[in-house]
């Protein structure tokens, strides 16, 4: 694992007990699955434990239970980081807490119904899906976009937070006069596999391209999906606002054929990397995504918060959303250098407004 070696984090800021981080797998999403090695490099692993779910994690929701629950016997554990926080993560905690009540627990893109999850986690980031709805729609039209084609599929469409940012992006796609089409792509998780749904979005994008246009912008729901889609727009010349995950590194390095270190840390690579493909394919300015991941900003950011309660900086029973706001800041700048604009709203479902659940949106970086 990136970053283990590293064990000279008592040295920077040490604070009481452990961090466990479980992320994706790196077959699922990179950039969840690499959200734990700056921590790891900063405080080393006698204070930061990596773990991540199984690759099926659909189908083997008894082993999200055991690793969760698992912790429960390691009593210097105060902080669990779930990134992402798959189906079956609220039932996870419920087994956790039959032993240990007194772990500061954080949901990374929450995929249980958040009525319920809101009561298991302390604290809770998403993106603000209908927020992003919007941006994207009208980041698009800046693009030139004359249509905006979205892939999901029965899965994502069932999950609360797809559902609000797809219902927003059709209204501003109406309001901007762009053209939508639902699209519905396969499932990597299904019968058919990984494999095939990145198959059938490699050959479906250039029939869409073809009907509607270059100035068809492609927009997918699922993080498996993002690379492929990255590279048959570009084939196509056509315009990519964002991956599903806002991220430099999500989709963008093995789309567009960019090594980069298994760390991810290299950003400023990335970036000037990106540029230079997009001017050679005439892609200039029809890539974009947001300047730092957003996976990797969450679990940073919500150790930082989780270091301060661990050592009774903040309250117990409520989340500080100044002490919040200036742990993502502290994170954009370490990484990229300088601040950027990062907006955090608390968030509301059926009129209920939930405080302890964190909606970001951050301005587009354009390639």
């Amino acid at each position: 694992m990136t970053g283990n070696t590293n064990n000279n984090g008592n040295n920077n800021k040490p604070f009481p007990g452990k961090i466990a981080v479980i992320t994706s797998a790196v077959s699922i999403n990179k950039d969840n699955y690499h959200s734990a090695d700056r921590l790891l490099a900063k405080y080393g692993t006698e204070k930061i434990i990596h773990a991540s779910w199984p690759v099926n994690f659909m189908a083997e929701t008894g082993q999200i239970i055991d690793i969760v629950s698992g912790f429960a016997e390691d009593k210097d554990i105060r902080t669990i980081i779930l990134n992402q926080a798959y189906p079956g993560s609220n039932t996870a905690v419920d087994k956790l807490k039959e032993t240990r009540d007194d772990i500061f627990i954080v949901y990374c893109t929450n995929h249980d119904p958040t009525p319920e999850a809101v009561k298991r986690a302390n604290l809770l980031f998403s993106t603000n899906e209908q927020g992003m709805g919007e941006a994207m729609v009208k980041q698009t039209k800046k693009q030139g976009a004359k249509v905006f084609v979205h892939y999901s599929f029965p899965r994502h469409t069932a999950l609360g937070f797809v559902k609000i940012r797809r219902k927003k992006i059709i209204e501003t796609c109406a309001a901007e006069g762009i053209k939508f089409v639902d699209a519905v792509a396969l499932d990597p998780a299904g019968d058919a596999g990984l494999v095939a749904a990145q198959q059938f979005i490699l050959e479906d994008v250039p029939k869409l391209v073809a009907k509607y246009g270059e100035d068809t912008a492609f927009f997918s729901t699922n993080c498996t999906l993002q690379a492929p889609l990255v590279k048959a727009v570009v084939d196509c010349h056509a315009i990519y606002p964002q991956p599903c995950c806002p991220s430099p590194f999500h989709g963008f390095p093995e789309a567009l054929g960019i090594n980069v270190s298994e760390s991810q840390d290299d950003l400023n690579y990335v970036l000037s990397e990106a540029c230079r493909i997009a001017e050679e394919k005439n892609m200039t300015d029809r890539l974009s995504t947001w300047p730092v991941s957003a996976p990797l900003m969450f679990t940073n950011a919500g150790a930082e918060y989780a270091i301060k309660w661990i050592k009774g900086e903040v309250p117990k029973t409520e989340i500080d959303n100044k002490v919040l706001l200036e742990c993502m800041h502290n994170y954009i700048t370490e990484v990229i250098g300088e601040e950027s604009n990062v907006y955090m709203t608390s968030n509301t479902e059926d009129g209920i407004t939930y405080n302890n659940f964190k909606l970001l949106l951050m301005s587009y970086l354009d390639f």
